[in-house]
């Protein structure tokens, strides 16, 4: 029989975090694989688990991932972490998942830290809905992808950021979304842990003036649908109502219909677009 991958999610900070059964997970299987072997060995040092380990980390991640299978499909049961929190969630992970499920190896995950979860728990913004980014692309022509599809978001946004990043991306983020809430969060679960509640503008003033230290997750306030909707009504209203009723009618749209999406467009009554176009006046 095949053995199967367990994700074991590891502190992202207080050591204390680490399940009760990931611990026992850890020295029950044959083989750890970890995304930084010195960083896992301190972890596993610390609670005394002998278990042999191995590396899988971003540039290995597709050849090692073969090396990883053939063992599981040996019979061998092996545990995958990550540096900190839940192994899969921005790492190479999602990987060695996807080529387990695809070889029929069986997948379980034991549940534990997360930084983007904890981040926005924390945050004080909306959680019922949330899109998570994770570190935005380095090179300019998918990073400005990224900020077109965010700019209009309606859900939270979290995103993952370094220390020495952080100027940049808070400039960027006030350029391409414009000022809005934000919780600037470092240190998750550690001594120093900061959740900054501001805005956008605040937080990047605050940190040109203070250096910052620690990962960081940003989790910001995204548009609201009130607001995306006047900004389409206001698009709508460049035009004149006939080169409006225009676009509709040239899709063969009757001229009743086109006038009730003109409307709707514009954000006023089906009468006022009537009476505009017996006017010649705009609604």
């Amino acid at each position: 029989m095949a053995g199967k991958l367990y994700l074991c999610a590891t502190p992202i900070g207080n050591l204390e975090d680490i399940t009760l059964r990931v611990l026992r997970i850890l020295r029950e299987v044959d083989l750890i694989a970890a995304e930084d072997t010195r960083n896992s060995l301190r972890l596993l040092n610390h609670f005394e688990i002998k278990t042999p380990l191995t590396s899988y980390h971003e540039y290995n991640r597709i050849e090692k991932a073969r090396t990883l299978i053939g063992k599981l499909q040996e019979g061998k049961n092996i545990a995958l972490i990550t540096d900190a929190g839940t192994p899969g969630i921005s790492d190479p992970g999602e990987d060695l998942v996807r080529m387990c499920c695809e070889a029929g190896i069986e997948v379980t995950s034991l549940p534990g830290a997360c930084a983007c979860i904890t981040a926005l728990t924390i945050s004080g913004l909306e959680t019922r809905r949330f899109a998570f980014e994770a570190f935005l692309p380095a090179e300019k022509k998918e990073r400005q992808a990224v900020f077109g599809e965010l700019k209009n978001e309606t859900r939270t946004i979290l995103l993952y950021e370094a220390p020495h990043r952080l100027v940049k991306t808070l400039k960027e983020l006030l350029e391409e979304l414009g000022d809005r809430k934000i919780a600037v969060c470092r240190e998750l679960t550690k001594v120093h842990e900061t959740a900054l509640r501001t805005t956008i503008a605040e937080a990047l003033a605050y940190y040109e003036t203070h250096e910052p230290k620690g990962e960081c997750v940003l989790v910001i306030q995204g548009k609201s649908r009130r607001e995306i909707c006047q900004e389409q009504q206001a698009a709508w209203r460049e035009l004149t109502v006939w080169e409006h009723m225009d676009r509709y009618l040239s899709q063969g749209i009757d001229r009743k219909e086109a006038m009730k999406l003109v409307a709707k467009d514009r954000g006023v009554g089906k009468r006022e677009i009537y009476q505009a176009l017996l006017d010649g006046q705009e609604p």
